[in-house]
């Protein structure tokens, strides 16, 4: 049970250190929604949305009013689309009918144009990959992501060769706004069913009809606190962030707790993820910075991160009995003003980013690469990201903007959340022959655990 006085021992930290609810995420099951007429699928699936989430934003903006925690986004995931879209002609419709029920909602984005293809991909899959630079350049409030390995699976290659092709497509498609339609699809391995963050959210097909999911973030608390320890050891750090991460996950837990209640859906999961935006004070770099490092990404970065990242998930796990989703620390570059620094400072390297989402919740976030960037580079800057998560066993991302006409030095500027993004430099050496070569990458020796 959530306590009146745990809610205004946190008043300080929404008022001051920038904590906030960063979303209220409904998941709805679109499996009875399959029909043998395309027209029929996308009026199902248009008339459960809009009735499942109707009060969603109404009843968000209910709690923020009655417990003064704000709450940055309402949002949607559902089924992934290809398992309800196979005998579509054209599954860009079904992305429209989405992206309506998202905007009839008014829900921030919807999520689950998906696929997940890490070990092979049926018709459907193929159709919607080769959809995705249309889709979701076309859709206001969509979002996609696609599965393309797993510890237990290995790497679809030739999935990643198309997702390479798709990303490049859809920055051409809108490079009148930077390729920012990038930024609305995510390319994860070992992806989790139940997140509730774009632009990665879907709502998995171990899920129930229904779920109420809640991600919470306080990067500038943890700041805060740590300003405190300066100068103490590592273990001293190590718990003050635990002890700052149980309370703010027992914030996510009153509010999950609460739109479960009202809305009538059973509550999911809390997700605690050191989640920044580009203001000032809502860093994940700048907690880093806090523990001594002169800049995110000097020697030491990896180590820092890798303690935020565990000591997070230990004060979680004691909040609620159920932390789920990406629970950890989150390292977007666009939208994140440290990181945003120390990438225009040099600092920050694609190369040292690699090495930091081995110990992160995520991977490689809202990264801008000059505009020419082949699209096999892509591809295998996706596999080389994809073999972390396989052979770590960890859920890993990719969001590239290659963005169009844009070269090293330069910004994309993409405004609210997403914040800007400086363009980093990419190896110059090609990738072509190694991703021609499709196929699957074998499952590591640690995914035999039967």
């Amino acid at each position: 049970m959530v306590t009146t006085s745990e809610i205004l021992s946190t008043l300080r930290m929404i008022d001051k250190q920038k904590l906030d609810v960063r979303t209220v995420t409904m998941g709805i099951s679109l499996f009875g929604c399959a029909s043998d007429s395309d027209e029929r699928l996308c009026a199902k699936v248009y008339d459960r949305i809009t009735h499942m989430a109707g009060r969603l934003v109404k009843v968000g903006e209910e709690i923020e009013r009655d417990f003064g925690v704000p709450i940055v986004n309402k949002r949607i995931s559902v089924t992934p689309a290809a398992l309800i879209s196979g005998g579509m002609k054209d599954p860009v419709r079904l992305a429209h009918a989405l992206d309506n029920a998202a905007k009839q909602t008014g829900v921030n984005f919807i999520g689950g144009y998906s696929a997940l293809v890490h070990k092979g991909m049926t018709r459907a899959d193929q159709a919607l990959i080769r959809s995705l630079p249309q889709a979701l350049s076309e859709t206001e409030r969509l979002c996609g992501s696609v599965n393309i390995g797993s510890t237990k699976a290995g790497i679809n290659m030739d999935a990643v060769r198309m997702m390479g092709q798709a990303v490049k497509q859809l920055a051409e498609n809108t490079k009148d706004s930077g390729g920012f339609g990038c930024a609305k699809l995510v390319v994860f391995a070992n992806a989790v069913e139940d997140n509730p963050f774009m632009a990665g959210a879907f709502h998995g097909p171990g899920e129930g009809d229904s779920a109420i999911n809640v991600g919470v973030s306080g990067p500038g608390v943890v700041k805060s606190a740590l300003e405190a320890v300066k100068g103490m050891p590592f273990d001293e750090v190590a718990e003050t962030i635990k002890k700052t991460a149980f309370s703010i996950t027992r914030v996510g837990q009153l509010v999950a707790m609460e739109a479960a209640q009202r809305l009538g859906v059973p509550f999911g999961i809390v997700d605690l993820s050191m989640a920044p935006t580009p203001a000032v004070g809502d860093s994940v770099a700048q907690i880093l910075e806090e523990m001594g490092l002169e800049v995110c990404g000097t020697h030491g970065t990896t180590a820092a991160l890798a303690l935020l990242n565990d000591a997070v998930k230990k004060g979680g796990v004691m909040a609620s009995s159920h932390v789920g989703g990406l629970s950890g620390a989150f390292i977007p570059v666009s939208e994140d003003i440290g990181m945003i620094r120390a990438a225009e400072s040099g600092a920050l390297t694609l190369d040292k980013l690699e090495a930091m989402t081995c110990v992160c919740s995520v991977g490689l976030d809202m990264i801008a690469v000059p505009g020419d960037t082949s699209a096999e580079t892509i591809s295998a800057i996706i596999a080389d990201e994809a073999a972390i998560g396989m052979v770590n066993s960890k859920t890993v991302a990719v969001r590239l903007i290659p963005a169009p006409g844009r070269k090293v030095g330069d910004n994309v500027e993409f405004g609210g959340l997403f914040g800007r993004a400086p363009v980093i430099a990419v190896h110059p050496f090609s990738s072509k022959e190694f991703i021609a070569r499709g196929g699957r990458i074998p499952a590591p020796l640690q995914s035999l655990k039967n």
